[in-house]
C-alpha cells in the first residue's frame, strides 16, 4: 500500500523542513527512511538521510502499513501528537483567563500566529481557536449558574457585552437558555497524547465516561449516546478526574502502573456494565476470550452478546478490549 505524497513543490517542502528540523511541520508529514526501515517527524534529531532514500506519508499509520517503523530517537507516534509551543501557550491563556476572549489581536501581541492556531486546533480537536475558547467561557458560566448565579451577572463577567449574545451563545451550545438549564449536566471533554496516538477523553463530575482514540470512526456515535444517556452536552474542559487520569495514563506507559484508580461514570445496560466489569478483571498482560467471558457471567450461550458489550465499550485502556 503506497500513498506517499508525490506532489514535485510539496515533497521539496517537505524534505527541507526535515532538513531545517522545522517545528510547524511536526504531525503534517511522516518521513520513511528507506536504507534503515524507520519513520521519523520533522525534528528528528537522527542524521539526515538523503533525497532519494525518503518518502513522505500525512499518517503515521500509512508509514506503518508501508513496513516502516517508529525511529526511538524522535518517537514519532507519541510525538507527532503532542501540541506545538505555540498552541500550548494559547491553550494556557484560556485556562489561565476562562471569562476573557483571547482575540487575534492578544495573539498576535504574544508573539503567537492566529492562522497556525486556528490551523492546529481545526485539525486536532475538529473546531476553531474561538469556538475552543467559547466553550471554555459557556462551561465557566454553565458552573456559575449551577452555583445560584445570576444569568445577568453571569453573561456580563463571562466578557459578553449583551445579555443576547451570551442566551444565543449559550443556549445554541447547552441546549437550553440560561434560566431553564439546571437540569441538564456537562461532560468536559479534552485531547491527551500517548504514545499509541492522541485520545479523548471525557469525564463528568462523577468520574471518566469516555477514553478513545480521536480516529475512531464510531466516535460521532459515542458522543451522541453519551449525551443521550446522562442528559449531558459535551464542552471543551477538564476536571479533577481528567487531571487524575492523564497521571495514571502517564504511569502506565512508563510501565509504573498496572491498574488505575480513577473513578468511572460508564452508562450501559446491565449486562454491559457485567461485561465491562469483567474485562476490568482481566489480569495485567493476559488475554480472554468472549466465551470465557460469558461462562463468568453464568451464561455461556451469550458470547455473541459478549462481544457487541466488548465493541460497546468506551473506556478503552483502563477497560481493556480487543
Amino acid at each position: 500500500m503506497k500513498v506517499t505524497i508525490k506532489n514535485t513543490s510539496k515533497f521539496e517542502e517537505y524534505y527541507q523542513a526535515l532538513l531545517d528540523r522545522n517545528p510547524q511541520y511536526i504531525g503534517v508529514f511522516f518521513v520513511g527512511v528507506k536504507t534503515t526501515s524507520v519513520f521519523c517527524i520533522a525534528t528528528c534529531r537522527a542524521r539526515k538521510p538523503k533525497k532519494e532514500n525518503v518518502e513522505f506519508y500525512s499518517s503515521f499509520k500509512e508509514a506503518l502499513v508501508n513496513g516502516f517503523r517508529p525511529c526511538k530517537v524522535c518517537k514519532p507516534t507519541e510525538n507527532a501528537s503532542q501540541a506545538p509551543s505555540n498552541a500550548v501557550m494559547a491553550i494556557e491563556m484560556v485556562k489561565k483567563n476562562p471569562k476573557k476572549k483571547i482575540s487575534d489581536k492578544i495573539l498576535r501581541k504574544n508573539g503567537l500566529n492566529p492562522y497556525a492556531i486556528r490551523r492546529w486546533f481545526k485539525k486536532n480537536y475538529g473546531m476553531t481557536f474561538q469556538a475552543y475558547q467559547r466553550m471554555y467561557r459557556i462551561n465557566n458560566a454553565f458552573k456559575e449558574l449551577k452555583d445560584g448565579n445570576s444569568p445577568t451577572s453571569t453573561a456580563f463577567d463571562s466578557g459578553y457585552e449583551s445579555l443576547s449574545g451570551f442566551g444565543y451563545t449559550y443556549k445554541k451550545l447547552i441546549g437550553k437558555s440560561p434560566i431553564n438549564s439546571n437540569e441538564r449536566n456537562i461532560i468536559l471533554i479534552d485531547r491527551i497524547t500517548t504514545p499509541l496516538g492522541p485520545m479523548f477523553v471525557c469525564a463528568t463530575v462523577n468520574g471518566i465516561c469516555l477514553l478513545e482514540f480521536t480516529d475512531r470512526k464510531m466516535l460521532e456515535t459515542e458522543f451522541s449516546d453519551l449525551q443521550r444517556r446522562l442528559n449531558a452536552v459535551i464542552l471543551s474542559g477538564e476536571n479533577e478526574h481528567t487531571k487524575q487520569l492523564k497521571k495514571e495514563l502517564e504511569e502506565y506507559f512508563q510501565g509504573k502502573r498496572k491498574n488505575f484508580n480513577v473513578l468511572l461514570d460508564t452508562p450501559g445496560t446491565s449486562f454491559q456494565k457485567g461485561v465491562w466489569e469483567i474485562l476490568g478483571e482481566i489480569p495485567f498482560g493476559q488475554t480472554s476470550t468472549y466465551q470465557k467471558q460469558a461462562i463468568k457471567l453464568k451464561n455461556k450461550n451469550a458470547v455473541r452478546a459478549v462481544a457487541r458489550a466488548n465493541g460497546m465499550n468506551r473506556v478503552s485502556i483502563i477497560i481493556p478490549c480487543h
